[in-house]
């Protein structure tokens, strides 16, 4: 097998576990909340504890792996995550759950950066929209591979030992990369050129200053709020909102993913060939169609259509994952891809922080999900506005060599 696609295959299997151990608690949510007395608007702190920590590690766990090499980083990484899913296991409070999923945040968010740093290293820049799609494909097949199982566990172990039991995959997966994971070979990596204005390859400092670095930031920091908004919150919404039973959620809460992966693969596509050059406004096409899924989702007349609505937004949101991470990549230098990436998904997990405290708040105080899939609905306009603002930057500003055409 290809070197570059054993690598992304790895990775893939590694974001479809971390995602397992990641999504398991939206599913368990409604358990949760009831065996510790947690409300729906504490719960979305429960939810935003994760991110926090997430968003903590981003750029150091990208700059660990810029420096000692992205495969110690994402072993350890894989093993840190495993022990704080079976610790969220022991939580009997409020305080002792968040806690628990601040660490496993901060030891899921060591291996985002240099895992786009291997992507980067060993795709060009026309591959990259695509790469990142198969790649990414994870984040969807995780929670539409987890909801039945989770539910399963519930049913079976209980919530508690749902978790314990999460810890198995991780540990797998950390002697996986281990052993399979090729070592870093700087003369295999694609170079990016990235010019200052002095004409000179650009570095972090210069990358930092140019109007695009920031633009990206926010505008994934406005899709993470809808995005961890939906992820976070669409199980519950499902029990709570259309009396899904336990029973039926798992396969019922796994549909909309399905969707998600499709669309990753045709956005992944698209970023790749025919709108390579447009990839900006395809994102921000995106997220305005996944608005119009989320308005159908909530205002549907029966659960059946709130699937579909839901399912439409799937698509669109999961879509644009693959060009906006091919852009991110195109944007910094082969020596700083991991601290950009994950300062680029810092920006996103702030976002993710907020997201589910305010929809949990919301449907505390009225006492219904519509006003928390209008907040969602907001913020993804918003991004879609940054995107479209990014497009002509881009163009005008960036110069990109490309390994291969």
């Amino acid at each position: 097998m290809d070197t570059k696609y054993r690598v992304l295959g790895l990775l893939w299997l590694m974001q479809l576990v971390n995602y397992l151990d990641r999504i398991n608690i939206s599913i368990a949510a409604p358990v949760m909340m009831k065996d510790l007395a947690i409300t729906p608007g504490h719960f979305g702190f429960v939810l935003a504890a994760f991110t926090l920590g997430y968003a903590i590690m981003q750029i150091p766990g990208g700059a660990l792996g810029d420096k000692f090499g992205s495969k110690p980083v994402l072993i350890g990484s894989a093993l840190a995550w495993g022990c704080f899913t079976g610790i969220t296991g022991f939580a009997t409070s409020l305080a002792t759950l968040l806690a628990a999923r601040v660490f496993f945040g901060v030891s899921e968010g060591a291996s985002n950066g240099p895992a786009f740093k291997l992507v980067g290293d060993y795709f060009t820049s026309r591959e990259r929209a695509g790469a990142n799609g198969l790649y990414l494909t994870s984040l969807a097949l995780g929670p539409a591979c987890v909801a039945p199982m989770a539910a399963w566990m519930l049913g079976r172990v209980g919530w508690h030992g749902m978790f314990f039991l999460f810890v198995i995959p991780a540990f797998l997966m950390a002697a996986l990369i281990a052993l399979a994971m090729p070592r870093a070979n700087p003369q295999a990596v694609i170079r990016t050129e990235i010019l200052n204005e002095r004409g000179q390859q650009a570095g972090w400092r210069d990358v930092m200053r140019l109007r695009t670095s920031w633009l990206l930031f926010f505008a994934y920091m406005a899709f993470n709020m809808a995005f961890w908004g939906y992820l976070g919150w669409m199980p519950s919404y499902l029990s709570l909102a259309r009396h899904i039973d336990l029973k039926h959620l798992g396969l019922a809460a796994s549909i909309p993913y399905l969707f998600g992966f499709l669309g990753m693969l045709a956005f992944g596509w698209l970023g790749n060939r025919p709108l390579y050059r447009h990839r900006a406004l395809l994102v921000g096409a995106a997220y305005v169609l996944a608005g119009i899924g989320l308005f159908a989702a909530f205002r549907a007349a029966t659960p059946g259509g709130s699937i579909a609505g839901l399912s439409m937004a799937a698509f669109f949101l999961y879509g644009g994952f693959g060009p906006v991470w091919g852009i991110a990549l195109d944007l910094t230098p082969e020596t700083a891809r991991g601290a950009f990436s994950g300062f680029v998904n810092c920006g996103g997990q702030i976002g993710g922080i907020f997201a589910p405290i305010v929809v949990g708040l919301i449907v505390s105080h009225t006492g219904a999900f519509t006003d928390g899939f209008v907040f969602m609905i907001a913020v993804l306009v918003i991004s879609a506005l940054c995107f479209t603002a990014l497009h002509p930057i881009l163009r005008r500003s960036q110069r990109v060599v490309e390994g291969v055409a």
